[in-house]
């Protein structure tokens, strides 16, 4: 498969990449074969995360005996020196080898985490130090806002960035790659199906392709998910009249009711994590039940049922959604999922 170089970096990783997090709603055996299925089909560029339960340990498991040649991403939400030096050792230890070729900083979105990053003796300084350690290889950093990713990119700080991407979530081709080649930042594309809102999968990594410096990782959970998306990489690439058209058409319909993540809408004064509650359809086909029902996810949704209904979320959003409205929906998807999960945990 094709191979891509990866920023200043100087990775090679294939152009399409592996995501960990679906695999973590398939028992074992099943998330070790659809990453052995991707190994064997030429992928060399696995990401993962420490916040993703069980992926980093059933990867590491897939590519015993497989390690060389492997580009291997993880990330840690931690904004301390101590807690990144923690993660790095327990990823490390889950992923069953002894260094780490990419290691992020994940879902860095505001000014004030960014800020923490790169503090003095902070979080960076001991990636930094795990670096001459030889367990770091390289670092990079992930985001969802974009000004902030293109402030994390204008450091020089980080060898690549990893930000959503795809046709209807298009602000990176304007504004943060062109910024990402200038100072030679690889550019990882994550989200190219927007979270599952676009389900016409050959027009969506068409679009992509036609970016020859951007790896893509798609959350893979299904063979034959793989399958198709390899399909797509070796048909002809150039997107067609029709399918243009169909981009466009569905572009339109999702842009109507599809939050980019911005978080341009915050802050909210009842504390609502607006953007998560937004997105729950895609969580939902995303991560396992047992963690969306229950502890951390639980806590954020339920806060949603707090919302006033004043509006200044909806005055700041530059995409003009109905954000009243799509957080009542969605809050009440959320208590009906979790009403049918708990009543088919008790009849089990």
């Amino acid at each position: 498969m094709e191979k891509i170089r990866l920023g200043k970096s100087n990775l090679m990783v294939t152009r399409i990449g592996f995501g960990g997090i679906p695999i973590q709603r398939l028992n074992e055996d099943d998330a070790v074969a659809v990453v052995k299925k991707c190994l064997d089909l030429g992928i060399n560029f696995i990401d993962t995360a420490n916040a993703y339960s069980t992926s980093e340990e059933r990867i590491g498991k897939a590519i015993t005996g497989r390690r060389e040649g492997l580009i291997l991403a993880t990330k840690t939400t931690s904004r301390s020196g101590k807690g990144v030096k923690a993660h790095i050792e327990q990823s490390l230890k889950q992923l069953g080898v002894d260094s780490i070729d990419l290691y992020q900083f994940h879902s860095v979105s505001d000014f004030v985490s960014l800020d923490m990053v790169l503090a003095p003796d902070g979080p960076l300084a001991a990636v930094e130090e795990a670096k001459k350690a030889g367990k770091i290889k390289h670092v990079g950093i992930t985001s969802h806002q974009i000004d902030v990713a293109k402030k994390a990119v204008a450091t020089g700080r980080f060898e690549t960035i990893m930000f959503p991407f795809n046709f209807v979530t298009d602000e990176a081709e304007r504004d943060l790659l062109p910024l990402a080649r200038e100072h030679d930042v690889g550019f990882i594309d994550m989200k190219p199906l927007a979270g599952g809102m676009i389900t016409n999968a050959k027009i969506a990594f068409k679009y992509l392709f036609q970016f020859p410096d951007v790896a893509t990782i798609p959350g893979i959970e299904k063979l034959h998910e793989i399958d198709e998306i390899v399909g797509i990489l070796k048909g002809p690439l150039k997107l067609t009249a029709a399918e243009k058209k169909e981009m466009q058409k569905l572009k339109q319909q999702l842009g109507t009711r599809f939050c980019h993540r911005c978080d341009y809408c915050q802050p909210c004064k009842e504390g609502i994590a607006i953007s998560t509650v937004m997105i729950y359809p895609s969580l939902a086909a995303r991560l396992p039940s047992n963690q969306l029902y229950s502890g951390f996810w639980s806590a954020v949704m339920d806060k949603a049922a707090e919302c006033s209904l004043c509006g200044e979320c909806e005055e700041r959003c530059p995409y003009h959604l109905p954000i009243r409205d799509m957080i009542a929906e969605h809050y009440e998807q959320y208590e009906r999922d979790r009403s049918n999960y708990q009543k088919s945990m008790a009849s089990s």
